[in-house]
């Protein structure tokens, strides 16, 4: 975790200021002011002596408080969306005696919510200085600043305080989720998988021709080289080696759909955490990964990386695409990929809609770039849908919104039903099952030579 020092000569004037508790005692004297101007008029002058007693115990409180020597604030430099981290503020003092500590924190709304951070400090043990500590959970990705910190510290009674303000000029980078990356499962399956870990070709059921081997029972008849059999006067088996170097691009709807949450963090975070897990698994096994974000108009197009340790550049290119509240233009979006790629690939597309009508230009435009490309739509499963159509009908409101999600999951069916018989494979599910879905099915598509 990343400190950051804010000396003492960079801090404001220390203002005195009141406490709540104060403020409760200044209204408490307001009855017994009553009560003297009621009972004993001529004593009233007892009332705002009381009130000039509480003002001078104010000021001496905080007096007492002490000045401040310095501070830290704690905040790492890089995290993950959708992993909680936490901001951290030490404080130091030279003299005095305090009560309690507080702080606050003001940042980017998308590291803290409300963009707002409150720390309660503890009193010194073993380190020197107050620290108090806050656990956040950052909700999209992007550079998320801390633009303020104010910190208040109350006198022994609790009657004055000090404050200050000064800005961090501190920024946290926010990227994408690499979690399932990094899982004991995935890279145990990797360092076990034959495919891309020994520079060797790998004979299997591809479209290059590797060698010829005598034809044994149980072989696939359709592998037999009649030409080569009948020169040798025995039956011959072809062996092909497995194809390499596909292209594969991950395309991004970042639109109004996409950006919706789902489980605390919107859809499109969870894609590009299923397509960067993924992009990793087909550099391990030879092939080549773009990356293409599209909204109203083309976001991002990446080259195509081959090698695993490159995989950082997609990655950061990841966290680069944007959220938008528009609806994304899919004929020009479509049109630009289908120009910038040169040769048959797999393309997967991740988005979402909403009805059919909605999604009349993204079934034409995917249709267009299946007839040149082998494209894989993935799109999640509408949970709060299929929570209302399981509901109980206790009343008429509850019916009726079971029977409009009704409607529309057989909408959504029918549009999904669409795309499969326009030769466009499909992937729905939830979205904590996306990322295992896609590896499967890119290892079928794979092993099936369909890419070349």
């Amino acid at each position: 975790m990343a400190r950051l020092r804010l000396p003492l000569p960079r801090l404001p004037a220390l203002p005195l200021v009141p406490t709540e508790r104060a403020a409760w005692a200044m209204a408490a004297l307001a009855p017994v002011a009553l009560v003297i101007a009621a009972t004993a008029p001529g004593a009233w002058v007892a009332a705002p002596l009381l009130g000039g007693l509480l003002l001078v115990l104010v000021l001496v409180d905080a007096w007492l408080a002490g000045r401040i020597a310095g501070w830290e604030v704690l905040a790492p430099a890089d995290v993950e969306v959708g992993h909680e981290t936490r901001l951290g503020v030490t404080a130091r003092f030279g003299s005095g005696r305090r009560r309690a500590v507080s702080a606050a924190l003001a940042c980017d709304p998308r590291l803290g919510a409300g963009g707002q951070v409150a720390l309660a400090l503890e009193p010194p043990v073993a380190e020197p200085g107050w620290h108090g500590e806050a656990a956040v959970t950052p909700e999209r990705r992007g550079t998320a600043a801390l633009t303020g910190l104010w910190l208040r510290w109350e006198g022994p009674l609790g009657l004055g305080a000090r404050q200050v303000e000064t800005e961090p000029e501190r920024a946290v980078r926010i990227w994408p989720d690499l979690s399932p990356v990094r899982s004991k499962d995935l890279q145990t399956f990797l360092r076990n998988a034959q495919t891309g870990l020994i520079a060797r070709r790998i004979r299997g059921e591809g479209t290059q021709f590797e060698a010829l081997s005598e034809y044994e029972p149980g072989m696939d008849r359709r592998r037999i080289d009649w030409k080569a059999s009948a020169r040798h006067n025995h039956l011959y088996a072809r062996e092909n080696e497995s194809e390499r170097n596909n292209q594969i691009v991950f395309a991004f709807d970042c639109g109004a759909a996409m950006c919706e949450p789902v489980e605390g963090l919107p859809r499109i975070d969870r894609a590009v955490s299923a397509a960067l897990t993924c992009a990793y698994v087909a550099l391990k096994g030879g092939d080549k990964v773009a990356l293409f974000g599209f909204a109203q108009r083309p976001q991002l197009m990446t080259p195509f990386v081959a090698d695993a340790r490159a995989f950082h550049r997609l990655q950061s290119a990841a966290a680069g695409l944007d959220y938008t509240s528009a609806e994304p233009n899919f004929t020009l979006a479509l049109a630009t990929l289908t120009s910038k790629l040169k040769r048959r690939s797999l393309v997967v597309v991740f988005s979402d809609f909403t009805d059919p009508t909605a999604a009349e230009l993204m079934v034409e435009s995917l249709g267009r770039l299946a007839d040149r490309h082998l494209v894989l739509f993935v799109t999640m499963a509408d949970a709060e849908i299929e929570a209302m159509i399981a509901a109980p009908p206790g009343d008429i409101a509850t019916l009726a919104r079971s029977v409009t999600a009704e409607t529309l999951s057989q909408q959504r069916k029918l549009v999904l039903e669409r795309l499969r018989r326009m030769g466009i494979d499909v992937i729905e599910a939830p979205w904590n099952k996306i990322g295992p879905q896609l590896i499967d099915r890119y290892f079928l598509i794979k092993n099936s030579e369909a890419i070349g």
